[in-house]
């Protein structure tokens, strides 16, 4: 059994768009007509220029190739071009690859992804999503007002969810990490009381930034919302200098937690070895794919670390972080989009089943789910935009933020 074909659907999700302006899926065809699929998470070039290497990194390192030879492929694809470093590009194209290949041998065993992992030592896992407005009631006003959010909330945990997402604090800026205005401290910390008030002890709450802020500023905000308890302070500073991140930690009650935008179990390891998170985030199609996140579980676990496997992209990436988490001792919860997604869980035929706060781990072969391929190329994304932007403008001293988080451009009040 070799790899032998690739094809790349880039999906453009309909309004409301949570999850992504679009998601990269690859389908993968080895020489006996197995197909397995993968995703590769959002990347810092266009979709046109990302598909390309996509297929150079199949063609240059995969094809030909026993899809059982994760450790060779991925040697070949870490150290190509004489790097053996973190780089979002091209370790994005091998970890949807990966994961796609993963799919084709649990297909070919007969067998569940999680089961060639080490087995299943998690039935059920716990899920977590951001606070979203309700269908046909998106509007900007959401995302800065802490009444809106306290009722999402609600709304959230009444269907059973255990622990909820938002992210009041600002922007995230092209600029760096910066101190938060007075504005976005005082607006976080309304948000945290507000949401505590609405869900009291039934819900953990997860603060979320997007890596916004300077050390001595993520020290300031945590400490506004320290009162209300948040299980995790996600990413507060940028991801480019990791040993900044045990100076937060060290200052801070609230666990760190970080790794969306880490590539390698290095950048993961270095966070543990310094103390510098308590609470590992890695997006599989960004990380290495299923194997190279299953070690950095491992190393998590010796430091007594938990894993909340990242999800803002499409319905693969959630498969595979499903049948990672499955299978290993430290998961603390994964995230979804909601209850699973309408339009994530109609690509794939609605394989997965979210039930009363969890993600039924599925047992079909391979990644569990069965794609839509017809309902993936009706919904084609032709723009050059990226998959999340980031604004140039600086952040605002003189008046509050507007902050959309993930939300589509809407137009702001007055």
């Amino acid at each position: 059994m070799k790899l032998k074909d690739l094809e790349i659907f880039t999906i453009s999700p309909p309004a409301p768009g949570w999850g992504g302006r679009y998601w990269i899926i690859v389908k993968v065809t080895t020489d006996d007509g197995i197909i397995g699929y993968g995703e590769c998470y959002a990347s810092s070039v266009g979709p046109k220029a990302m598909e390309a290497v996509i297929t150079d990194v199949f063609s240059r390192h995969m094809a030909g190739e026993s899809p059982e030879n994760f450790e060779l492929m991925f040697r070949r694809a870490y150290s190509s071009g004489f790097t053996q470093r973190p780089d979002l590009t091209v370790m994005g194209a091998w970890s949807g690859l990966e994961i796609a290949c993963w799919d084709i041998l649990g297909k070919a065993r007969g067998r569940p992804v999680w089961a060639l992992l080490g087995g299943k030592i998690n039935e059920r896992l716990r899920s977590y999503t951001y606070l979203y407005p309700e269908p046909g009631k998106e509007t900007a006003d959401f995302w800065v007002s802490p009444d809106m959010a306290a009722e999402a909330a609600s709304r959230f945990v009444g269907m059973g969810f255990t622990a909820v997402k938002f992210d009041p604090a600002g922007p995230y800026t092209v600029r760096g990490g910066h101190d938060p205005s007075q504005s976005d401290i005082t607006r976080s910390a309304a948000f945290c009381r507000a949401i505590r008030d609405a869900v009291g002890d039934r819900a953990d709450l997860l603060f979320g930034t997007h890596g916004q802020f300077n050390v001595a500023g993520a020290v300031r905000l945590a400490q506004a919302i320290e009162p209300y308890g948040p299980l995790w302070y996600e990413e507060p500073i940028p991801p480019d200098n990791l040993l900044d991140f045990a100076e937060v930690q060290k200052a801070v009650r609230i666990p760190v937690a970080t790794g969306e935008r880490f590539s390698t179990k290095a950048e993961f390891a270095t966070v543990l070895r310094t103390g510098g998170a308590r609470i590992l985030q890695p997006a599989l199609g960004r990380s290495g794919g299923i194997w190279e996140t299953k070690k950095i579980a491992a190393i998590a676990e010796v430091f007594t670390a938990q894993m909340a496997p990242h999800l803002y992209a499409g319905p693969v990436e959630w498969a595979a972080n499903i049948q990672l988490g499955a299978s290993i001792p430290n998961l603390l919860m994964v995230e979804t989009i909601e209850t699973g997604g309408a339009f994530h869980l109609a690509l794939v035929k609605n394989s997965i089943r979210w039930e009363d706060g969890y993600v039924i781990v599925p047992d079909a072969p391979g990644l569990g789910i069965e794609f839509d391929e017809d309902l993936a190329r009706a919904h084609p994304y032709d723009g050059t935009r990226l998959h999340l932007e980031m604004q140039e403008a600086p952040c605002d001293y003189s008046k509050p933020n507007w902050f959309e988080g993930g939300a589509p451009v809407t137009k702001k009040p007055g």
